[in-house]
């Protein structure tokens, strides 16, 4: 006997037996999952079904029952689940006894601390209102008798029933238009970092909806792997709700790994992976399923007119348009032709995947279930035929998105390319992703698709965007890892050697430009020259260009913008001068703007700080251009500490720092010597509001310089109001030594979390170290800053290879405190 069977009839008849019962199951081991559900189920309605029977004799009530609704009456209870119930009466009592009854079985409901959601109905009155809410009567379809009148709740689910599918037409339409209102506030759950298990698409209410679809006999779910799918997303419900202590259904990132350990799973990843493999079976099923409503209820309407029109004659079949060989369109959807044989023909896959993206169509479920069911491998390496019908289909742009995922969902892509298993539903943890890496490779083929016409080899382009993050599957370095999986494949698919090579360069360095045109001086030769001789050819440098733009907008809005454009284009020119044999010349000292003169006369001549704020903005897709940030340019007498001063004060002003420049510049003073004027030119943005003034800027530049203003003390007080999530740690922060071939200076590089008055602090280190920054090229990736600084020692010469390790390892130090 389980635990449960050996506690007596007295104990489990009251309130403190069932919580007890109750306690033990969910803390049962080796109970969980579907088991465990139904078996606290079956506890409940065991529970309520003596609480009833009391009740009702309490009361003098008959022709009463007591219904589970909703997620209950599926059977379906998490350990924090509500309790959906409604008490159904038969209307022959009068209220007063119906409210002491009703009283008597919700009152030790509330005593326990369990949530319930109730009501009181008649089945006429249950009726009515399922009939004026859709919610209702969709709780009503999943009604189960608990305790009572059994022919009740039958009369009741009969009539509801017939209510649905006589109503279908017009109640599917208005339960589609709610889930896409859910989804588009709740996002896809296949894609969230911190997802919620029951309302994000593809999650447990879309899996609910499919049920209502069927019991409309109208239209039905996919059903392979829907059960499965379910059950994943329950028991990681399950999980959560005992990891927390909580009703949540939220998959907050500091509870992942917890809930991974419940479930007997690896890490935080094989929980989030499994997840969205569920979610997207649930997702796929439930794009299929609603295709098909609307496709049932648009033949319904128009069946009866072209009868009218054929003088009530038979009604003719659907046409079917032509595609491609061995495709046609029917209904709107892409389907086989009568006489195309998958299995004599490997390409049709492709063929037909290609035709869809082309014509914006989605491809039908029985097409693909037929291909990946009869189609033979296609022969290594692929025929020509089959090559190009997959840079066509890659190349259709955001078509092609529905296309993949039908053919993914029956596993013809790992079939066609076995690599892509490790990166299917593999979660990125960085905020900048906005989907997981398969869909990001996808994401960055149909951007690339917008930008074929800039190169000489779209082909190329469309391949490489779609294995650029493959090796991300696999441990180490994933440009690495990435350039032998690209040449694998490119040889697979048939691209001749040449090709294969480009194609494993432009994945080995897809990072390349992003990185030093954010990360490195440009002005320095050794930068552009390296660059060169990586990628060797203008040929293969204009696809980097064009793979670099579509991977960015493929990742999310923080990664790209027309800043970083510029500055991976002027890269791009200064590049392709090398290749064409003009070797970059040794940059000469840029003589000052007019303003930028006009400052360090007036910093000369007053001996402190001068400011100038110009607001830049840049294209949008209005009329009007979107401000971006702002250009700030200080001019003051050289002196120590003014890039910890600096930028202490935009931190305190709440001023994010994007691109700084810092020089040196000599003007003749008052007395006729030459005298030292240090010019910051700094690209800056407010985090939130208004910008401050220039004027305020200045007075604590001031203060800052002179010791007046204790910047370290105020930037505590502000990271001590800053809220932090509890359970998150960052990763530690890591600093080094950038290599680089330049004389002019040496590149530390920096990556920390992004903090309020982080540039402060690493300014201040160095110039506690006598160090002399030439330039600095701050970026921030999400919560991630990447920050590279051009330093000198005092003779303005590039540090010794010791002396630039140890100022690495004691910034880290610093950082790390």
């Amino acid at each position: 006997m389980t635990s449960l069977e050996t506690t007596t009839e007295a104990e489990d008849s009251g309130p403190s037996g069932y919580a007890a019962a109750r306690l033990r199951l969910l803390n049962e081991k080796g109970r969980s999952g579907p088991p465990r559900r139904a078996a606290l189920a079956k506890l409940t309605d065991d529970w309520l079904s003596a609480l009833f029977a009391t009740a009702t004799l309490e009361a003098g009530v008959r022709g009463a029952a007591l219904v589970a609704v909703g997620g209950y009456g599926r059977g379906e209870l998490s350990p924090r689940s509500d309790l959906d119930l409604l008490l159904l009466h038969d209307g022959g009592a009068d209220a007063g006894a119906i409210a002491a009854l009703a009283d008597r079985i919700w009152y030790p409901v509330w005593d326990l601390g369990l949530a319930l959601d109730h009501s009181v109905r008649t089945p006429g009155e249950a009726r009515k209102v399922a009939g004026d809410d859709l919610k209702v009567q969709l709780g009503l379809l999943d009604a189960r008798p608990v305790a009572g009148d059994l022919g009740l709740v039958a009369g009741l689910r009969t009539t509801v029933l017939a209510d649905w599918r006589n109503q279908a037409p017009k109640r599917l339409p208005e339960l589609d238009e709610l889930c896409r209102e859910r989804a588009e506030r709740q996002g896809e759950l296949q894609f969230l970092l911190e997802p919620d298990l029951k309302e994000a698409r593809g999650g447990l209410r879309d899996a609910t909806a499919l049920r209502a679809v069927a019991a409309s006999w109208l239209a039905d779910a996919p059903r392979e792997g829907l059960a499965e799918a379910r059950r994943i997303l329950l028991d990681a419900r399950d999980a959560l709700h005992l990891v927390t202590g909580r009703a949540t259904d939220r998959l907050a990132l500091q509870e992942q790994d917890q809930v991974a350990t419940e479930l007997g799973l690896l890490d935080a990843d094989a929980l989030l992976r499994q997840v969205y493999e569920a979610a997207r079976t649930v997702s796929y099923a439930t794009d299929v399923t609603w295709r098909e409503v609307h496709r049932v209820l648009k033949a319904r309407s128009v069946r009866p007119r072209l009868r009218a029109m054929l003088g009530g004659g038979r009604t003719p079949q659907p046409e079917r348009s032509p595609l491609a060989e061995g495709v046609v369109e029917q209904d709107g959807e892409v389907v086989l032709a009568r006489a195309a044989k998958p299995e004599r023909d490997p390409v049709l896959p492709l063929r037909a995947a290609a035709a869809a993206a082309q014509s914006g169509l989605p491809i039908s479920l029985h097409a693909v279930r037929r291909l990946a069911a009869t189609t033979r491998p296609l022969p290594v390496p692929w025929p020509a035929e089959a090559r190009e019908e997959l840079v066509t289909l890659l190349g259709a742009g955001e078509s092609t998105v529905g296309v993949w995922e039908a053919l993914e969902a029956e596993g013809l892509i790992t079939r066609l390319l076995p690599d892509w298993e490790r990166v299917r539903c593999r979660p990125q943890r960085n905020p900048v992703h906005t989907w997981t890496v398969d869909r990001h490779l996808v994401e960055a083929a149909v951007k690339a698709s917008s930008l074929t016409r800039r190169v000489g080899r779209p082909d190329l382009l469309l391949i490489a965007a779609l294995l650029h993050d493959i090796g991300k599957g696999w441990p180490g370095d994933h440009s690495v890892a990435g350039e032998t999986i690209a040449k694998d494949v490119a040889a697979r698919i048939g691209f001749d050697r040449a090709d294969v090579a480009v194609i494993a360069t432009l994945v080995r360095h897809h990072l390349l430009l992003i990185e030093t045109a954010t990360r490195r001086d440009l002005d320095d030769p050794a930068t552009v020259a390296s660059v060169a001789a990586i990628v060797g050819s203008a040929g293969t440098l204009e696809l980097l260009h064009a793979l670099t733009e579509a991977d960015a907008l493929a990742t999310g809005p923080a990664a790209w913008s027309s800043w970083r454009g510029s500055l991976v284009a002027d890269l791009v020119k200064r590049v392709t001068a090398v290749l064409a044999g003009d070797a970059p010349a040794e940059p000469e000292p840029a003589a000052p703007s007019a303003e930028q003169e006009r400052l360090a006369i007036e910093a000369l001549r007053t001996g402190e700080p001068v400011l100038a704020l110009h607001a830049q903005a840049e294209p949008s897709a209005g009329d009007e251009p979107e401000p971006v940030g702002v250009e700030l340019l200080i001019a003051l007498p050289d002196q120590p500490g003014v890039l910890p001063a600096a930028a202490g004060v935009l931190a305190l002003h709440r001023l994010t720092v994007r691109a700084a420049d810092l020089r040196s510049i000599e003007l003749p003073s008052e007395l006729g010597e030459p005298s030292g004027v240090l010019l910051l030119s700094w690209r800056v943005a407010a985090e939130y509001g208004s910008l401050p003034q220039a004027a305020r800027l200045r007075a604590d530049l001031v203060r800052a310089l002179d010791g007046s203003l204790d910047i370290p003390a105020r930037l505590a007080e502000r990271e001590a109001a800053y809220p932090r999530r509890r359970g998150v740690k960052a990763p530690p922060p890591r600093v080094t030594v950038a290599p680089t071939d330049s004389r002019l200076a040496t590149v530390i590089e920096v990556r920390a979390q992004d903090a309020p008055g982080l540039l402060h602090r690493i300014g201040r280190a160095l110039d506690e170290s006598a160090l002399r920054v030439r330039s600095a090229h701050v970026s921030t990736l999400g919560a991630n800053a990447v920050d590279a600084f051009y330093v000198t020692g005092a003779d303005g010469a590039p540090l010794p290879p010791e002396q630039a390790s140890q100022t690495a390892r004691a910034l880290e130090a610093m950082l790390r405190a």
